[in-house]
């Protein structure tokens, strides 16, 4: 992985989208990894946390290295990822959360924002898809919009693909699945909200 392109397209636009992050091959371990328990997502967090199937319908299983060792390289990936952020970004980048996403068919997750401005610690959002053969009519379309809440760009849920992106600057939405689709939906943040800068790559 380039780690200067990365951080140079996350600072001069806020986003990246990183084909072949993964090989076929190590996708197809994460996916044996993937749980057979999972729970409703929900929104909000702690006290606020919620369920509302009219805005996501997804299922999740947060993330741990207990999972297997493909999850356990997935994790040291990321941390390669955080390290590299805080060196050519100076991000302030203190730890990283993720789980496992599954969308059944008719599944989506209305449009969203990760962060608000001061008001939470995520800071960069991560996804990475595990859909190998990933064909158009199969739907569950990331769909992002630029910080004027415009139409930015479509992606394909294709497997080893990652998507980068400023949390705080861009809403986005997960367009209804119409088979099985399976991500890993992450957040590196800082410690407590209102810290972390985007300084120029080094």
């Amino acid at each position: 992985m380039d780690y200067q392109a990365v951080m140079d397209a996350i600072y001069t636009r806020g986003w990246v989208i990183v084909d072949d992050f993964l090989t076929a091959a190590e996708v197809d371990a994460l996916r044996a990894c993937l749980p057979d328990e999972w729970r409703p997502a929900g929104i909000g967090r702690d006290t606020l946390h919620q369920d509302n199937r009219d805005i996501r319908r997804d299922q999740i299983h947060w993330l741990d290295a207990s999972l297997g060792a493909p999850v356990a390289d997935y994790l040291a990936r990321m941390e390669a990822l955080r390290l590299a952020a805080n060196r050519m970004l100076m991000l302030g980048l203190f730890d990283y959360e993720a789980h496992f996403a599954r969308y059944r068919s008719g599944d989506f997750y209305a449009t969203h924002r990760d962060a608000f401005a001061g008001r939470s610690n995520r800071r960069l959002t991560s996804v990475f898809y595990l859909n190998n053969d990933w064909q158009p009519e199969a739907g569950g379309l990331l769909r992002m919009y630029g910080d004027d809440e415009q139409f930015l760009m479509d992606v394909s849920p294709r497997g080893g693909r990652l998507v980068l992106f400023l949390s705080e600057e861009f809403p986005h939405e997960v367009l209804p699945a119409n088979q099985e689709r399976y991500s890993i939906a992450g957040w590196f943040r800082v410690n407590g909200s209102g810290n972390g800068r985007l300084d120029p790559p080094r």
